[in-house]
């Protein structure tokens, strides 16, 4: 179940850390006022495109976070075939709620895949 909510400075701070790990300009990448929360926000994820998701182009990065829990979280951002952002998905190992939203400082480039 997804949930249209304004979207929040943390969201737009951590979409543009994961533009720059990408070796990407954030400044060519705009960020729309609402977006659509995805599992009423039980991980975090969330679509830049207001729920149009059937248009996805790739993955322009995935990083992972270890929760407050020792949970690993693995944080994919996406684009569509117009090269816009499209989603920020949260993915959590055991499927648990996101305990704390992780700052640029605590993400880290996933090596290790899903």
């Amino acid at each position: 179940m997804s949930q249209i909510r304004k979207i929040r400075e943390e969201e737009i701070v951590l979409a543009r850390h994961l533009l720059v790990l990408a070796e990407k300009d954030p400044s060519a990448y705009s960020f729309p006022s609402d977006v659509d929360e995805y599992e009423g926000g039980v991980m975090g994820s969330i679509n830049f495109t207001l729920g149009d998701s059937s248009d996805y182009a790739g993955d322009i990065v995935q990083v992972e976070y270890t929760d407050e829990d020792g949970i690993r979280v693995v944080i994919t951002l996406t684009q569509n075939s117009k090269g816009e952002l499209l989603d920020m998905d949260f993915w959590k190992e055991n499927f648990s709620k996101l305990l704390k939203y992780p700052t640029p400082d605590k993400v880290s480039i996933n090596t290790r895949g899903i």
